[in-house]
Parts: C-alpha cells; sequence; structure tokens
C-alpha cells in the first residue's frame, strides 16, 4: 500500500462518515416524534434522555471521525 491510497481511503472514510452524521442529524430532526416512539417501544427514556442521548452520539461520533479519519487525512496531505 502507498501513502496516496491511504490518503484516498481516508478521505473518501471521512466523507463517507459525515454523510452519516448529516443523514441521522436530518432524521433526529424531521422523524424525532417518529424515532421517539421507535425506541420509547424498547426503552424507557424520557424525550429529555432521549435527546441527550443522540445529541452526545452525534458529538462523539463528530469526534471519531474528526480522530481517525479527518486528522491523518490531513497529515498525510500536509507531509506528501
Amino acid at each position: 500500500m502507498n501513502v496516496e491510497l491511504i490518503r484516498d481511503v481516508l478521505g473518501w472514510s471521512a466523507l463517507i462518515n459525515y454523510v452519516v452524521l448529516v443523514w441521522w442529524l436530518l432524521i433526529f430532526r424531521f422523524a424525532h416524534d417518529w424515532m421517539y416512539g421507535l425506541h420509547g417501544k424498547w426503552f424507557k427514556l424520557s424525550l429529555a434522555n432521549f435527546d441527550a442521548i443522540h445529541y452526545a452520539g452525534m458529538a462523539f461520533f463528530k469526534l471519531l471521525i474528526f480522530m481517525f479519519n479527518l486528522a491523518p487525512y490531513l497529515a498525510l496531505r500536509m507531509v506528501v
């Protein structure tokens, strides 16, 4: 494997993960009641807890994308 291939894989992975994050945000924003009703059947969650869990999950996912995809991609772009 060469550096260019790794850089390309990291770039595409970051893009795909950000698309998943935006998809999650849009579903959460526009189908909030449906999601809460669906998860409410499985778990006993208050609305505030449900919102906090999703907000924290999105923040954690965004941090992981930055740490494992975007930062290495940018480092390889600067070096090579």
